[in-house]
């Protein structure tokens, strides 16, 4: 093959993946579905292989695909840092980044610092609130990015890490051995908080909410002082948190996604390199897909 292969093409092909639509994809790449639909036909013809199996409305990777993909997200990283190297002393401004308190005290540090360092003339702002608030503040124009918990929304978000959500009590104290089990949890909107309510119902164990707050702190505390049980993804656990199984009679729930929104508005050249040291720092997806094989 002496035909280089389309970025383009590949960062479409990348979101497809990570969305599982094609039209969750058009979306994000900001591109009509059938432009969309006519990249990836170029792409395999390029490759000469088949990427995508249809499986009714779901698009799912060929072996073929599996192997492109993990070429094509090394490619467009080197090809964004290979730009990047060039192109940081232009970039100035300011860009809006909003995330819910609890992702701004586990991811932020590292984020800011790797930002900071590649772009030293850009002003980040940041903005925290719970991720169903993010989705309106990003539609109302007052974000350019936004780190949210996939809850299943009309809202494509690009999935970039994906954590076990876990029960969670204090390592000190048994109330979740109390009957009804008291409950510390986010508001209603939270996808945690459903998620968790709708396992017990299924169970029939008696609960009740006893403390909500949107702030993970308030939470924490709830739960580090032996006065309710809560649900946590794994990297937000916390000292003195024990994680409570099946064998505590409390079954597996749903993987939390975490991932971006960006400004349908309007797009920028500092939101896009936001955009790619968050996936650079924070992604998980390749590492998990390593460990499966």
């Amino acid at each position: 093959m002496s035909a280089l292969i389309d970025i383009d093409q590949l960062r479409t092909f990348i979101a497809i993946v990570e969305t599982g639509s094609f039209t969750k994809a058009a979306e994000i790449v900001h591109k009509t579905q059938s432009a969309v639909s006519m990249q990836m036909k170029r792409l395999e013809e390029r490759v000469g292989r088949p990427v995508f199996a249809r499986d009714g409305r779901a698009s799912k990777l060929t072996e073929d695909g599996e192997r492109l993909l993990d070429y094509a997200r090394r490619i467009v990283k080197l090809n964004i840092e290979a730009l990047a190297a060039f192109d940081d002393a232009k970039l100035t401004g300011r860009v809006r980044l909003g995330l819910p308190d609890d992702y701004a005290d586990r991811y932020l540090p590292e984020i800011m610092a790797r930002f900071s360092r590649a772009y030293p003339g850009v002003e980040l702002t940041v903005m925290c609130e719970p991720s169903v608030e993010l989705v309106d503040l990003i539609d109302a124009n007052e974000l350019d990015l936004a780190i949210v918990t996939d809850c299943g929304t009309a809202r494509a978000s690009e999935t970039f890490r994906r954590e076990r959500l876990l029960w969670v009590t204090s390592n000190r104290h048994s109330p979740h051995l109390e009957e009804p089990l008291p409950l510390a949890l986010g508001r209603t909107s939270c996808g945690w908080r459903r998620a968790a309510i709708e396992c017990l119902e299924t169970m029939g164990r008696p609960h009740r909410i006893l403390y909500t707050s949107a702030n993970v702190g308030a939470v924490s505390a709830a739960v580090l002082s032996g006065l309710a049980v809560s649900v946590f993804p794994e990297s937000a656990l916390r000292p003195g948190m024990r994680v409570l199984s099946p064998g505590d009679g409390f079954p597996e729930l749903p993987a939390c996604r975490v991932g971006l929104i960006r400004n349908p508005h309007e797009s920028s050249a500092l939101a896009d390199a936001l955009a790619e040291h968050i996936v650079s720092s924070l992604d998980n997806l390749s590492e998990a897909a390593q460990a499966a094989e």
